[in-house]
């Protein structure tokens, strides 16, 4: 099929999927909230059934429940025992959908949603920026949240307040941040103007820090879209890949009359990342983010890479409640998805965000700070290995920068180029073992 055909017919996919989720943006929930307060009780658990419409954006088996899969010869059969309500396996340079299950199921997101915060607020200040905190900026943070321990009337760097965030999933962290950002209220229409940028149309956001609030949901599709999106971001690659890293205590006087600050060890709680009594760190894992809540149950967003290929795998709410059950279920999807390179037709792809340029442009560069609009390409599709990297302030522990060149791949043919859909995820910050 000639590649101009090609491109009507995915523009068609979209401009349809995107009326069909439209015309459900606001279904209810059993385990909403009963206001949209963010320190609302939650209430009883989501049907486990998935509802019988759901978005078809990205393909029309994405909008279909169950398992959808294209398996080849040589392909391995998916993991029998993955309980999750919903996940999804991808390519994380293609944006081919390898897998998935009820991708486009509305949940609540927990804190994967802090992925869309950051991709969202990140930009925004650079990270040696001081701030001083009030009462105010930490006033609304939900009951029993996770928080990294910011105390009033201390000043933080950005940078200290992204490790808070990324590493101990810190709400105060992410409530300072949104007063930086203008308050909660504003920082919550920033996200959901990102959300819609990125064609994560299954997303409702109502509180900036994921925690539950009545009406706040998202799916699989979205958050490997969040992930995705904030991957092109060197910060963000840089915080959701640290292990540990130093987090600034309270200040206080000593018998000199001088005053010093404490400062205490953080560790990443993606248990994929830095391992658990259970679990041992996956082999190639860069990331991105965990989550767990009343009403969405356990959540996460991996990124891995291993011989070339970098995948994205999202799983929400397990109905297995074993001791990190999340963590052993993307594993093993991980495990699957590289196992099943070459050996599986995609059922879908992720769509990329609005206004990006998708014809290959000749000569151009895929850039290490590169971000998700620049629509830059490159004429290699290999990954190629950088320098290691540290994080200042913290712990990269194992990873090494490996900068993936590959993108667009360039046609000249009377002046007319080939649309392709690779959208280039450079500079990746992987994890070895």
């Amino acid at each position: 099929m000639p590649a101009s055909k090609k491109t009507i017919q995915r523009s068609s996919l979209i401009a349809s999927a995107t009326l069909l989720t439209l015309s459900f943006t606001a279904p209810v929930f059993a385990d909403a909230s009963p206001t949209a307060s963010p320190t609302a009780s939650p209430t009883a658990s989501p049907s486990a059934t998935p509802p019988a419409n759901m978005s078809s954006l990205g393909g029309e088996r994405l909008g279909r429940p169950g398992n959808q899969v294209n398996l080849g010869g040589g392909a391995p059969v998916l993991p029998a025992d993955i309980t999750a309500r919903s996940w999804i396996v991808a390519d994380a340079e293609s944006g081919d959908v390898l897998a998935a299950h009820n991708a486009h199921w509305r949940l609540p997101p927990a804190s994967t949603l802090k992925m869309l915060f950051a991709d969202t607020v990140l930009p925004k200040f650079p990270r040696t920026t001081s701030y001083k905190v009030t009462p105010s900026d930490l006033a609304g943070i939900g009951a029993g949240s996770s928080v990294v321990g910011i105390k009033e009337n201390e000043t933080y760097t950005v940078h200290d307040l992204w490790l808070g965030v990324f590493l101990k999933s810190g709400n105060d962290a992410v409530h300072v941040l949104s007063a930086m950002n203008g308050g909660v209220r504003e920082t919550v229409k920033d996200m959901q103007a990102h959300a819609d940028d990125l064609q994560a149309l299954d997303t409702h956001v109502v509180s900036p820090d994921g925690y539950d609030a009545g009406g706040q949901v998202s799916s699989a599709y979205d958050l490997t879209l969040f992930a995705r999106s904030g991957l092109q971001k060197k910060d963000f690659r840089e915080y959701c890949s640290t292990v540990r890293a130093t987090f600034p205590g309270t200040t206080a006087g000593n018998k000199k009359g001088t005053s010093a600050r404490a400062s205490s060890e953080i560790r990443n709680t993606n248990r994929l990342l830095s391992g658990d009594s259970d679990i041992t760190p996956y082999q190639g894992i860069a990331g991105v983010k965990n989550g767990n809540t009343t009403n969405a149950g356990a959540t996460f967003t991996g990124v891995a890479e291993r011989g070339g290929k970098v995948l994205l795998v999202t799983v929400m709410n397990p109905e297995k409640k074993e001791h990190n059950e999340v963590y052993k279920e993307a594993a093993q999807l991980l495990d699957w998805g590289f196992q099943s390179a070459g050996k599986v037709e995609p059922v879908g792809e992720l769509v990329a965000p609005k206004g990006v340029d998708t014809t290959a442009q000749p000569g151009a560069n895929a850039s290490g700070g590169a971000s998700p609009g620049t629509g830059s390409a490159h004429t290699s599709t290999k990954p190629v290995a950088a320098s290691t990297a540290a994080a200042k302030g913290g712990s990269t522990g194992i990873g090494v920068a490996l900068g993936l060149t590959g993108g667009f791949v360039a046609l000249l043919a009377a002046g007319v180029f080939l649309v392709n859909r690779r959208w280039p995820l450079p500079d990746l910050m992987r994890r070895r073992r």
